[in-house]
């Protein structure tokens, strides 16, 4: 291991004073000439700077923690250093050629390098999922056409099957590069006689923190594609530039105060915009720190929310996570200090004067648990929504009032509006929001479909210029999708306009607001709302729910027990109870195979 080591701190010395230049130029131009131009017209309106990667600013922090993992701690400059000499062998696997990468790390250090490594040299990664099986993954390289597979030695079995499968190259990235990347608090003893100060003044000159293409190529080339949940058909790539990703990480470091005293607990799958984006990108663009935990677990998280055998300085003072997590952390809290009057003083003063910010997104946060989480910790959860194709759109304020069940208002540079699809195929704005204030167009109602415009918005689904075209408007506004209501200078949800819009007896139904009613109930711990098709109604309010332990639920007294808490219309008639409802990674329920699977003769 020590002589693999020091060849790489021997060739560091070599790359770090000259890193790939002979090819910049000539791989930038041939990669620009093949870059997708879909949707570029409207990216340039809103660009107002030049783009800077994140990677880029990681000369100005150097010697700062950029992350602590279960290995330990990395400083920007460490991770610059390993991310820019595996870029190297990332454009020699692919002979100076600007391609689709599909990467499969772990949540560590390992997953920044390389990520840091795909955009130094030109690619678009593809960031893949632990928790996905092998023909997903599979799925996902052969759709993207990944030219280059990149993993660990942990996942060096199921990448390598996936490599001979699909016909593509496979890149281990080797542990040497993950421990150079580490913070230094002695000289390493493996560093051989006459490289020794060689290295000590290398480190130290920030200078030599340079890398990448040539600015002009990140204003104009992509970054990411990143695959949807896929509730109808196969999930789609979505496309997201350089352009893009700092549009969106700007608006949030605004919103939501990010600085350089910032360190936030990461416990989020890397696949999705939630942990890439909003947990990861952000505190290391403004130099803050990044603790990574390889998995959710609760107790893990409540030791770090708690700072248990951690120092003042290092305590982590931002946390981001779905609603199951904080469900989770809720059950894990009952279960282990709720008895404790003494433990649950301290956690509430603990999380209250310690962590300054708390945020829930992916799924909407059912009232019951926002109410809980206050009375344990003192905070009201930050809710915002947003989505792949958009990144972060509506968030409730960092200081103001936050409106249980609401997502705020729009972002910084977003601008949304509510419309309502009239029957000659044309739309009419009923309301129209930008982070300044909204206007109301209509006044007879104010719920419709949530549309929006901004620097962030994805550039395309990966070769569906079709699915593209069908999900913008003639004047450039996305379709999200989702049904919202304008109430009282905020927005709240009521769901996907195609699953959670209940259409019963002349009646719109949210089954989000059906599912926080229900969740209120003392012998449910967790429901999904759905439709079924019903000849006389048009749908039926059907529950699929979770009982809490030792527990009996009957219909007929859950529609006794609602009278008093819902429109009559909106209380479920079919009621069925099942161990554990199927959810994704990011919490979410795909309701339509709930339904094919739970209601199968409603199969559609």
């Amino acid at each position: 291991m020590a002589s693999r080591i020091v060849g790489r701190v021997v060739s560091f010395l070599v790359q770090r004073t000259s890193y790939c230049n002979p090819l910049v130029r000539q791989s930038q131009q041939s990669y620009a000439a093949c870059a997708p131009a879909a949707n570029k017209s409207r990216e340039h309106t809103h660009r107002t700077s030049p783009v800077i990667p994140v990677f880029r600013r990681a000369a100005e922090y150097c010697d700062r923690i950029a992350l602590r993992d279960i290995h330990g701690d990395y400083t920007y400059r460490g991770v610059f250093l390993s991310s820019r000499q595996f870029a190297c062998e990332i454009r020699d696997n692919l002979d100076g050629q600007q391609e689709r990468v599909a990467f499969l790390c772990p949540n560590d250090a390992t997953y920044v390098i390389t990520q840091w490594a795909c955009w130094m040299s030109g690619q678009i990664a593809v960031p893949l999922s632990p928790s996905h099986p092998a023909p997903i993954l599979e799925y996902y390289v052969t759709d993207s056409d990944a030219k280059l597979l990149v993993t660990t030695p942990e996942y060096a079995d199921i990448m390598s099957e996936i490599s001979k499968k699909t016909g593509r190259k496979l890149l281990i990235l080797e542990e040497a590069l993950r421990v150079l990347a580490m913070k230094q608090t002695v000289k390493p003893s493996f560093i051989i006689p006459g490289y020794a100060s060689d290295f000590e003044v290398i480190t130290d000159d920030r200078e030599l923190l340079k890398g990448g293409l040539e600015p002009e190529f990140y204003d104009d080339n992509n970054a990411l594609i990143l695959y949807t949940s896929g509730t109808t058909g196969q999930p789609k790539g979505v496309v997201i530039s350089h352009s893009n990703l700092q549009a969106q990480i700007s608006g949030m470091v605004d919103a939501w105060g990010w600085s350089q005293k910032d360190i936030i607990l990461h416990t989020l799958p890397l696949h999705h915009v939630h942990g890439i984006v909003n947990a990861l990108m952000c505190p290391l663009h403004v130099g803050a720190r990044c603790v990574m935990l390889p998995k959710f677990e609760s107790a893990r998280v409540w030791s770090q929310l708690l700072a248990v055998n951690v120092a003042q300085t290092e305590r982590v003072n931002v946390f981001m996570a779905v609603p199951t997590i904080y469900m989770k952390l809720i059950e894990e809290y009952d279960k282990i200090f709720a008895k404790n009057e003494r433990m649950k003083e301290y956690i509430r003063a603990t999380c209250s004067q310690k962590i300054r910010l708390m945020v829930s997104g992916s799924a909407p946060l059912p009232l019951p648990i926002f109410n809980r989480w206050e009375e344990i910790t003192g905070h009201r959860i930050l809710e915002r929504y947003g989505m792949t194709e958009t990144g972060m759109i509506l968030s409730n304020p960092l200081i103001g009032e936050r409106k249980p069940g609401f997502v705020g208002f729009p972002m910084p540079e977003v601008q949304v509006q509510i419309a309502r699809s009239e029957t000659d195929g044309k739309s009419s704005v009923l309301v129209s929001g930008k982070s300044t204030g909204s206007i109301l167009h209509s006044k007879e109602s104010t719920i419709g479909e949530l549309r929006v415009k901004g620097p962030g918005i994805f550039r395309e689904y990966w070769r569906r210029p079709k699915a593209t075209e069908k999900e913008f408007t003639a004047d450039g506004w996305f379709r999200t999708g989702d049904t919202a209501e304008y109430v009282d200078g905020s927005y709240r949800l009521l769901g996907r306009t195609s699953v959670d819009i209940i259409k019963t007896g002349g009646y719109k139904v949210s089954a989000v607001e059906v599912e926080t009613h229900l969740l209120g109930h003392p012998d449910i711990s967790d429901v999904a709302v759905v439709g079924l098709s019903d000849i006389t109604w048009g749908q039926k309010v059907a529950a699929v729910v979770v009982a809490r332990d030792n527990t009996e639920i009957i219909l007929s007294k859950i529609r006794e027990w609602a009278k008093d808490r819902m429109a009559p219309y909106s209380i479920p008639t079919v009621l069925k109870v099942v161990e554990k409802l199927p959810k994704n990674s990011m919490g979410k329920v795909n309701k339509k195979q709930l339904v094919n699977e739970i209601f199968p003769e409603n199969k559609e």
